[in-house]
Order: structure tokens, then sequence, then C-alpha cells
């Protein structure tokens, strides 16, 4: 069973990681309204600016599972690697 102290140190973990995301999440919706503006106020045209929305993106959606989905995950690669480290198959 899990002591307080770390189960605090895993809370503190999950919202650490919870705040990073909000804060690429910030960051990619600003930098995107930026450069939809800018492709905007340049005349429209090609819509260039989705490229990098989509790339980005992905990598967002990435972020996302690793930080609301991961921990079993997470958990389950740590599992396997210490019963390797261990030398059980």
């Amino acid at each position: 069973m899990d002591s307080e102290q770390e189960l605090r140190a895993r809370a503190r973990k999950a919202a650490e990681d919870k705040l990073g995301f909000y804060a690429h999440l910030t960051a990619y919706i600003l930098v995107n309204a930026m450069l939809i503006f800018i492709w905007w106020w340049a005349g429209g045209g090609f819509p260039w600016f989705l490229f990098v929305t989509l790339f980005w993106g992905i990598g967002l959606v990435s972020h996302a599972f690793a930080t609301y989905s991961g921990g079993a995950f997470t958990e389950r690669m740590v599992e396997k690697e210490y019963q390797k480290l261990k030398g059980k198959p």
C-alpha cells in the first residue's frame, strides 16, 4: 500500500502533467489564432497555417493522451521493465 507521502508525490506529478498540458493547449490556441490572423491580413490565399495547425495538433493530441490516459499505460510499462530487471520474462 502506498504511504501518504507517495500518494502526495503521485498527485503532485499528475497535477504538474495536467498544468503542462494546459500550457501547451494555450500556446497552441494563441499561436494558431495569430497565424490565422496573419494569413487573413495578408489577403488569404493558400491556407498555409493548416500545416502548423495539423502537425502541432498531432503533438497536442499525443500530449493529451499521455496526460489523461497514459497513467495506466505507464504503470504497465514500469512493471514490465521492473520484471525484466529482476530477471523474470
